[in-house]
């Protein structure tokens, strides 16, 4: 199972939010590049990168940081955050990213998810499925709309996705632990391969999460709980391997 290190990106800092509200913010880093850096010696093999400031407001904000991660380290990297129009989406590959994660524009209009995939591949484009109560998120999380997360995921992965990332808002940042059974659910009902995001704690909850590859979970994102100290990247690394 790959661990995905998390650089939040917001003001061009590397910060930590709690269930995505910016008045929930904690900086962990002026230079989001150094902080690439070190999970690359530290082992990372992907990083997750998100622009907050573009989830919010619809449009890419934080390029310069991008670009900084992209030559500060030969890791491949998934960035989201934003992603509303085909230009985004080629500038953000252009600029080094392995592939880009479209959240809100997918639930809104599925045919620019068909565009994307046709245009880039599945490889490059994948989707963020970000839960409420059950229900899908959008706009950096601000409001909900009345479809079943994983209806959603379903309708994704019959236009060709084949892999999301999940994320179950109600734990993001607080250190809770994931939500495993919503996760399991997720792969199994879907068929994508699904990476599992938020409230990641301990190693045990990496090594539960390891456990639902049989169905389907590929990945864990992991944030908070490195940048606390709760354990290293190595041994979340040994974890989920």
């Amino acid at each position: 199972m790959i661990v995905f290190p998390a650089i939040d990106l917001k003001d061009g800092q590397c910060v930590r939010l709690v269930q995505g509200r910016a008045d929930q913010k904690t900086v962990y880093a002026d230079k989001p590049d150094e902080v690439a850096r070190r999970f690359a010696r530290e082992g990372a093999a992907w990083l997750h990168v998100v622009d907050l400031d573009g989830a919010f407001s619809g449009s890419s904000r934080n390029l310069k940081s991008i670009e900084r991660i992209a030559r500060a380290v030969d890791l491949p990297f998934q960035v989201g955050g934003g992603l509303r129009s085909r230009a985004d989406v080629q500038r953000i590959l252009e600029l080094g990213a392995a592939r880009v994660i479209i959240g809100t524009k997918a639930v809104s209009a599925p045919e620019f998810v068909q565009e994307l995939l046709e245009e880039f591949g599945p490889e490059r484009i994948i989707i963020g499925i970000d839960a409420r109560d059950g229900r899908v998120a959008v706009e950096g999380w601000v409001s909900t709309v009345e479809l079943s997360a994983e209806d959603f995921g379903t309708a994704m992965r019959k236009l060709g996705v084949t892999t999301a990332v999940f994320t179950d808002i109600s734990r993001d940042g607080l250190l809770t632990g994931p939500n495993i059974m919503a996760t399991r659910k997720m792969a199994e009902k879907t068929g994508l391969k699904i990476i599992a995001s938020g409230g990641v704690s301990s190693l045990r909850d990496i090594q539960e999460l390891k456990k639902l590859e049989a169905v389907g979970v590929s990945g864990v994102i992991i944030g908070k709980a490195l940048y606390n100290g709760a354990f290293s990247l190595a041994e979340a690394l040994a974890a989920a391997g």
